[in-house]
């Protein structure tokens, strides 16, 4: 499937690369730092860009996948559905061979599609790491020249990351089974401890891929932080914000606007007391169904309502370039995860509010998340017994029967689907889904059994929670030097 040698044998210049982002991208100069990945990867050579939201990314793997040969497949590797949907789409409209392969597809267009990978069809193949689970799918592109893995919102591979998904923890085997081909990783945030993971789990080192930094700096945000006590506040808050420039003037709404919220119950009473004072918009989280939630994001992406009440399972597929406020009415767990989530604001340039309605009482809705998401070592025992003992009830009843029996205390303990990621990555058990979830394959590794190791990350977690405390305490002044020494600290160092 492919080697590692360098795309820059196929004889193109940077000139045509310009060529390229003029007469297929309409735009006349590449953007700081892209001319740069461009030709480091085209000479074969690894890299991570860390770049902020809207300032284009993706043509640094876009364009070196339209300079290859005929055969040559770009492989990109991207968390959502959505997300592939409209860059693909994207790149349809500007006549690119682009296509994606995920569980959105039913099996006839499925096969088609791998059908076409065998016959050297399509330039860039956007999928999820989970489709290498499939020998359908990796028979599909034995065949062909795969020169660039492309992994989009990196942070995903970090076990550290505030998006840690079990399968992105194979990205290394991924690459070696494609031939160890050239690799960017691509994503808006990333401390100096997730940028080292993440060249770990890629299985390189640090001197074998270079850091392409542009900083985090997004000065048309106006970044917000608003102590309040309780939700009588928290409501008048949201009102005035709806009612105020950037999102609303005297004349008309401007743009999108974004309400994120922790829990899905409080998103639900917050959207029973807007309805009431008359404020239109749209509910997106976890507990609707699929076709609910794209029906949503279409009505928000194409302004038809332009305020979403959201979990944060909103967001990362929005290209929406005129957001204009983003809200946290519940504080977020994380840095990283608020920052990711107020990056969605301004994509166009313009003026966009960030507004953090910051309670105190919300910190204990977080400290409980990092404790769901960091079972202890008698959970891990007690669930590794489940599966040993009552595989039978495991399989007649599902993951529900498992969570029932092993998280009592709430229905929204989620410390069964966490273990079960961790086992999987791990090699314990065959999947993270029903019914592999439930096929032990290998032992429960010592460290399991450990609560010391096992706290490790909770106390990260805490620290990170922590992160956002301090946020609040300071001044307005001081918030970007805050975000600076959080993200750029050791930026020169993987």
């Amino acid at each position: 499937m492919g080697d590692s040698t360098p795309l820059s044998r196929t004889v193109h210049p940077l000139d045509d690369a310009q060529s390229i982002l003029q007469t297929v991208f309409g735009h006349d100069q590449f953007r700081p730092s892209q001319s740069a990945v461009i030709q480091h990867v085209l000479g074969g050579e690894h890299a991570m860009v860390i770049m902020p939201t809207g300032r284009g990314k993706s043509l640094c793997f876009q364009i070196p996948a339209l300079l290859g040969q005929g055969a040559d497949l770009t492989i990109v590797l991207s968390p959502l559905i959505a997300l592939m949907q409209d860059q693909v789409d994207q790149l349809l409209e500007r006549g690119i061979d682009a296509t994606f392969i995920n569980s959105s597809l039913d099996r006839e267009e499925r096969l088609r599609r791998q059908d076409n990978l065998k016959s050297n069809r399509y330039r860039l193949l956007y999928v999820t790491p989970e489709r290498f689970r499939k020998t359908e799918f990796e028979e599909a592109i034995h065949g062909r020249n795969i020169r660039l893995l492309a992994v989009d919102e990196a942070h995903c591979v970090s076990q550290w990351g505030h998006d840690f998904r079990p399968d992105y923890s194979r990205v290394a085997d991924i690459r070696a089974r494609l031939g160890n081909p050239t690799t960017i990783a691509l994503t808006a945030t990333a401390t100096p401890e997730c940028r080292l993971d993440i060249t770990t789990q890629l299985g390189l080192q640090p001197k074998q891929i270079k850091l392409f930094h542009e900083g985090i700096d997004r000065p048309n945000l106006q970044i917000d932080v608003l102590p309040v006590m309780g939700e009588d506040e928290k409501r008048q808050a949201i009102l005035d914000a709806l009612t105020s420039p950037p999102f609303s003037s005297a004349e008309a709404i401007e743009g999108g606007g974004i309400l994120y919220f922790s829990l899905i119950k409080t998103l639900s009473r917050f959207s029973d007391l807007l309805r009431k004072h008359g404020v239109e918009h749209v509910c997106y989280h976890g507990d609707l169904s699929r076709r609910e939630r794209k029906r949503v994001q279409n009505q928000f992406m194409s302004g038809q309502i332009p305020l979403v009440l959201a979990t944060p399972a909103f967001g990362m597929g929005v290209d929406k370039e005129d957001i204009r406020l983003v809200i946290h009415a519940e504080t977020p767990g994380s840095i990283e995860s608020y920052y990711q989530e107020i990056g969605r604001a301004g994509r166009d340039g313009q003026t966009s509010r960030c507004l953090w309605l910051y309670d105190q009482e919300d910190l204990m809705t977080q400290m409980q998340f990092i404790e769901w998401a960091n079972p202890d070592a008698e959970f891990y025992d007690r669930l590794m017994f489940a599966l040993e003992d009552h595989s039978d009830r495991c399989i007649a009843y599902g993951i529900d029967w498992l969570r029932r029996e092993l998280q009592r205390v709430s229905p929204h303990d989620h410390r069964v689907d966490t273990a079960l990621a961790m086992l999987d990555r791990h090699g314990v058990i065959a999947g993270p889904r029903e019914p592999e979830c439930f096929q032990l394959i290998g032992e429960l590794p010592e460290q399991f059994r450990d609560n010391d190791w096992l706290s490790e990350k909770r106390q990260r977690d805490q620290k990170r929670l922590y992160a956002m405390v301090q946020f609040a305490s300071i001044s307005a002044s001081e918030r970007q030097d805050f975000l600076n020494d959080y993200f750029l600290k050791g930026k020169e160092v993987l």
